[in-house]
């Protein structure tokens, strides 16, 4: 396998704009290496961003042919100077992003603001034969929200709907153990097929990292491999892609909102008071970015004992119900802390596939009719994504 000495060693063939060679031109990060792929970005002023991409594409040319590297993604990150303009105007779009800090297509940076698009369908043009995308998201981690998304695309699919599921949860990728999936997923040129499981499309960046490999990634990289994901799968046709988002309000989010026009968002909570105040965050956002919320799913709402059948609140109960109606979003439904739906995630055996007939599928499968039915209802007055004007 290749190394990243042997990578660097290759890209000193590479030339900068001004003639050196990229390697001396202080703009690579450092180069991760795993299992015979490579991850980096380069870094340059927003000013020269549209002299840094054919340097780019050359030297992601030159990583995918390094003996021992199968594939190779590389982002160009273009950072504005405290107290500079915005890139002037007459920038052609392809070679800009829409704010100051630029990269593979997106941007991100300090501040950001929402505004809409001058031409929504052009500007957040959606997936190719997919006719929704939805979010899963939670305000902070430990939720539930990978096992609600994977069986909230299996209600979907239940009722007869063709449905993808994308793991966008770089740091923590769960959806491949959650689902039984092993093994790499098919490349074709610059396209991936989409691994298959219970009728459902699944990606995941874990199927292309070891499971122990930690993902110490920065946020264009982290943007970069998102976007592939969205754009490099060969997902179509589906009716819906359910997007599993990491937890938190950061450079994913933001991601998805730019990338492609979410049709929705449902926000995952337990009913407790810390996991709420996140929760609220994550609505915030989403409906500062021009993002319909969907609903409330209170996770974890409430354990029945499974030998005397008694009823205990551990996180409370209520919570995520009465806070979804404080902020005038629907609620979707209550899943309780149950065994068997630890047992069958942990199992890659979900339960609304392996347990259809069971009260936890059920209860699965009626949050999935909920979300279904509202986009139904918002079906018509949809709006695309807004554009993320960065300001540094």
């Amino acid at each position: 396998m290749a190394t990243a000495d042997d990578v660097k060693a290759r890209l000193a063939q590479v030339s900068a704009p001004d003639g050196r060679p990229v390697t001396e031109a202080g703009v690579l990060s450092d180069i991760l290496v795993s299992d015979g792929k490579v991850y980096m970005s380069i870094t340059v002023d927003a000013a020269q961003a549209q002299a840094w991409e054919p340097v780019r594409a050359a030297v992601e040319r030159t990583v995918r042919g390094t003996p021992g590297v199968t594939s190779a993604l590389v982002a160009l990150t273009a950072e504005r100077k405290a107290g500079l303009p915005p890139v002037a105007s007459h920038t052609p779009a392809a070679a800009r992003a829409p704010g100051g800090h630029s990269h593979a297509g997106h941007s991100h940076a300090g501040h950001t603001h929402a505004q809409p698009p001058a031409d929504p369908q052009k500007e957040a043009p959606g997936l190719p034969g997919v006719g929704a995308i939805i979010a899963v998201a939670s305000g902070k981690g430990g939720v539930g929200k990978s096992t609600l998304a994977a069986n909230l695309a299996l209600g979907l699919a239940a009722s007869g709907l063709k449905v993808g599921l994308l793991d966008a949860d770089i740091y923590g990728p769960s959806v491949p153990r959650l689902m039984g999936l092993k093994g790499r997923p098919e490349v074709n040129g610059r396209m991936i097929t989409p691994m298959q499981a219970f009728g459902l499309k699944v990606m995941s960046i874990g199927f292309l990292v070891e499971e122990e490999t930690p993902m110490i990634w920065r946020g264009p990289m982290v943007m970069s491999a998102i976007s592939q994901m969205l754009k490099e799968v060969n997902w179509a046709p589906l009716d819906i892609l359910v997007v599993d988002m990491p937890p938190g309000t950061g450079d994913a989010q933001l991601t998805m909102a730019q990338q492609v026009p979410l049709a929705g968002a449902v926000i995952v909570s337990t009913p407790q008071d810390l996991a709420l105040i996140d929760a609220r965050r994550g609505i915030a956002m989403f409906q500062k970015v021009n993002v319909p919320v969907l609903g409330v799913v209170e996770n974890m709402s409430y354990f029945m004992c499974p030998h005397c059948g008694t009823r205990s609140d551990i996180f409370g109960h209520g919570g995520a119900r009465h806070e979804a109606q404080r902020l005038g979003v629907p609620f979707l439904g209550e899943v309780p802390l149950q065994m068997s739906i630890r047992e069958t995630s942990d199992a890659g055996l979900p339960v609304v596939a392996t347990r259809p007939d069971s009260p936890e599928a059920g209860i699965y499968r009626a949050i999935a009719q909920s979300v279904r039915d509202s986009l139904a209802g918002r079906r018509s007055t949809a709006r695309a994504a807004p554009r993320i004007v960065m300001e540094g």
